[in-house]
């Protein structure tokens, strides 16, 4: 077995294994007569009490798929807004500039997920969230970012 048929068989068997916030959906709107919603799902982090990140995303109804194909994907398009909804204690968190993901859920059968990844700049005290598509083929340039201050700056 090749290095990249090897490393894309373990991502796709880690996957479901690896750590994830439960999203929880709070809204849904149609938006045309194909059954597209765009629906809002509530997050809290894992690892840090007191952040609620809403994200916002499309999901393409069954006349969509029907009539357009692509039967399997929905697009990579996201929103994000997170803030305080409680006292912040930071709990057993990544600080690299990697950070970690805090939740991902699949959209396509397994080649594209999308992901909400935190980030710590702990020299501005800000927990700072990212939603964005990763895809196994081509990266996606379809971003976005909400930032959570976490306290005033030690003097």
């Amino acid at each position: 077995m090749g290095r990249i048929a090897h490393i894309i068989g373990v991502a796709i068997l880690a996957a479901p294994f690896a750590p994830s916030a439960m999203a929880e959906e709070v809204g849904e709107i149609g938006v045309d007569w194909a059954g597209n919603d765009i629906v809002i799902e509530a997050i809290a982090d894992p690892e840090v009490t007191g952040v609620t990140c809403h994200l916002a995303y499309f999901r393409r109804g069954l006349i969509d798929r029907l009539a357009n194909g692509n039967w399997f994907e929905d697009p990579s398009n996201s929103a994000i807004e997170c803030q305080q909804t409680g006292p912040i204690e930071l709990g057993d968190i990544d600080r690299s500039k990697d950070g970690e993901d805090v939740f991902r859920a699949s959209r396509s059968i397994i080649l594209k997920s999308l992901r909400v990844k935190r980030i710590y700049d702990e020299g501005n005290r800000t927990l700072i969230y990212v939603a964005h598509a990763r895809e196994l083929t081509q990266g996606s340039a379809k971003v976005s970012i909400s930032t959570v201050p976490i306290g005033p700056l030690r003097q």
